[in-house]
């Protein structure tokens, strides 16, 4: 592929990783230790991953299990998840902080369904963005006559079709996340 087209592939690359990322941390009445990837927790005066001091574990489908490398870190891990937007209610017993994934309601599936068609609706924005910048670019290097009109128009074919093929891997990951939040 030119390298004219790569830097915007590059992106759009970018912007379904990123969406496929925010998916990850939807959670859809199953425990997914990914909606964990995001908390920090202070470790000696330094804030730290999660992953990086303690074992995430999933020993039940709707539980998850933080087991912190010393025993003085679970009152921060609670801290840490009460303080983030899981929505769910920490419990220890000592050595170990225990998150319930409640049944998720009908209601509140069709809310999650809502949200994902929005971020992927963000993400094909960002894609028409990507586009956008790549024709532009396009058409100053013409009008600059460093490359001639078909050139031109060849390039913003070839970026059309990217953006397309972008965007249906935006719908089917919708489409994916959707099914697996309305399924019971």
């Amino acid at each position: 592929m030119d390298a004219k087209l790569e830097q915007y592939e590059g992106k759009m690359k970018k912007t379904l990783q990123a969406l496929n990322d925010e998916f990850a941390t939807i959670r859809a009445g199953r425990a997914n230790p990914h909606i964990l990837d995001k908390l920090k927790v202070d470790y000696y005066g330094q804030p730290s991953g999660l992953q990086s001091v303690a074992n995430i574990t999933v020993p039940e489908p709707r539980v998850i299990q933080i087991q912190p490398w010393e025993a003085s870190l679970i009152k921060d891990i609670e801290k840490a998840i009460l303080a983030s937007d899981i929505g769910l209610t920490p419990s220890n017993d000592g050595k170990a902080v225990r998150l319930v994934f409640p049944e998720l309601t009908e209601e509140r599936r069709k809310e999650l369904v809502k949200d994902v068609k929005k971020k992927g609706e963000n993400a094909k924005v960002a894609l028409r963005n990507v586009r956008r910048d790549a024709n532009d670019s396009f058409k100053k290097a013409n009008k600059a006559n460093e490359i001639t009109d078909d050139e031109c128009k060849s390039y913003e074919d070839k970026v059309q079709k990217l953006t397309d093929k972008y965007v249906d891997q935006v719908d089917k990951a919708i489409e994916a996340k959707s099914d697996e939040i309305l399924t019971v």
